[in-house]
């Protein structure tokens, strides 16, 4: 029995409406084309978004381990009524460590600025800058463990290699300074999951972050001299040269690309990432002012100053690690010595970014957002810890577009579960590529046969805290 014969969609396009459609097609595609060329030719030249932007830059300040909702950003006076006592409803099957009962939060909370929100008294320099800041009390995710948790909030994607979000930027916009790169991660010490939060994935390789560990030698082997520089130049030319020819017979090389990119990257890097880098040009009470040669605050103070200053230079996206050890914030135990100490080392160099942005008429469309990848139990771990918790937890943002002087949303009485005005990671992603000028459903990028983006199939804009 013959099959009846069922044309292709481009077979019809072409046959259909004398052919009018395939001229739709062939125009599509070769926009696509163009694009597509105009990446490999230079993968961080400034593209235009979908829209207009309320921010042009980003600094994520990702606190890794998770940091207390309940100690930091969302009081919960019934915690302290009710110390010591069992929680009042059943707790999800999802648990990894079996917690206890209720455990109140050691330190009290205060309203701050004009705004009233409160926060606690671990924070008081963020505190100072609440009316700048948006508090998200009802964020949510997908994962209890580390490093699933981490990828969704860096990536979008629990298990899978996905490209980043610094990545994903890049990609759809390109990069101002064509002699720094685009995306830098500041991290002094290893982090749990590694290079995958950072990673570029599927993306050319030109889109992952530059990885920045040692602080006082930020980026080897840069400084060159003159006559060594005129040599290098001449090297990559006959490098891509021989790179060229080979990708004529290979379509679609990204890792090809990728390379040749980050070879003509580091070469102009030698020129202006030196006086970039180097924190020592600020003068003494800038650096006082981010806590720097101060015990407490010197390392996390010299990666928000490094941002300061990469930002101000046209890189797009930095993201900032708090990385002395592996999960700094991951207070399983010890909480009433380890989370003041990490509060009193990160709470004077954000203050002062926030303050020193504001101050040079960039945080108005420099978008910095705070967090881990979840919160911590209300409940408690032992006698002296929480565990993970993803159901309900707390991050901010500040500048960019977005309404300061403000909490969204709500967790329950015990800052359980999420209940008002939920946001999940694929939201909090989705409102970021919004302010920075995309719609999240129209930034793809096509890779084994479909086309993916970092919300995936997801997330809403959250319209309430913009500006």
């Amino acid at each position: 029995m013959q099959m009846p014969y069922e044309p292709s969609r481009r077979q019809l396009l072409a046959n259909m409406g004398t052919g009018f459609g395939m001229l739709a097609l062939n125009g599509l595609l070769a926009a696509e084309e163009e694009s597509n060329l105009s990446r490999e030719a230079n993968p961080y030249a400034v593209r235009k978004p979908h829209h207009p932007a309320k921010a042009k830059r980003i600094i994520f300040l990702y606190m890794p381990g998770g940091p207390s909702h309940v100690d930091l950003f969302d009081p919960k006076p019934l915690l302290a009524t009710h110390n010591g006592k069992p929680l009042p409803f059943e707790k999800p099957k999802l648990e990894r460590t079996k917690t206890g009962n209720l455990l109140a939060s050691p330190w009290k909370f205060k309203p701050q600025g004009k705004s009233g929100v409160e926060v606690s008294e671990l924070l008081p320099g963020i505190s100072s800058c609440i009316d700048d800041i948006c508090v998200i009390r009802s964020m949510h995710a997908d994962n209890i463990n580390h490093t699933g948790a981490a990828l969704q909030m860096c990536t979008g994607e629990q298990a899978f290699s996905r490209p980043s979000l610094g990545s994903w930027l890049v990609y759809g916009l390109g990069t101002v300074n064509q002699n720094l790169p685009g995306f830098v991660v500041v991290s002094p010490a290893e982090v749990f999951q590694g290079a995958q939060l950072w990673a570029s994935s599927f993306l050319p390789s030109a889109y992952q972050g530059t990885l920045v560990r040692d602080l006082k030698n930020p980026i080897a082997n840069l400084h060159t001299s003159t006559g060594n520089l005129e040599s290098q130049r001449a090297q990559l030319d006959a490098l891509r040269q021989f790179n060229e020819m080979h990708k004529r017979s290979r379509e679609n090389n990204n890792t090809l690309d990728g390379r040749i990119a980050s070879f003509e990257l580091a070469f102009r890097m030698q020129r202006e990432a030196p006086e970039t880098f180097d924190i020592s040009k600020e003068d003494a009470a800038t650096q006082r002012l981010y806590g720097i040669g101060a015990a407490e605050t010197d390392m996390f103070g010299r990666q928000c100053l490094m941002a300061r200053r990469l930002v101000e230079r046209g890189v797009r996206f930095v993201q900032l690690f708090d990385a002395p050890a592996n999960n700094a914030w991951d207070q399983h135990g010890g909480l009433r010595e380890n989370l003041p100490k990490r509060c009193k080392a990160v709470d004077q160099p954000i203050t002062a970014l926030l303050k020193d942005l504001k101050s040079r008429g960039l945080l108005e469309d420099t978008l910095v957002l705070w967090g881990g990848e979840f919160g911590r139990t209300p409940t408690a771990e032992g006698t002296n810890g929480r565990e993970h918790h993803p159901f309900g937890f707390s991050m901010w943002m500040a500048g960019g577009g977005i309404k300061g002087g403000m909490a969204h949303g709500a967790t329950d009485d015990f800052g359980w579960h999420a209940l008002h005005n939920k946001v999940h990671v694929h939201d909090l992603h989705a409102t970021i590529l919004h302010l920075m000028g995309f719609d999240h459903t129209r930034l793809t990028y096509r890779f084994g046969g479909r086309d993916y983006r970092l919300t995936d199939v997801h997330g809403e804009v959250v319209q309430d805290i913009l500006a």
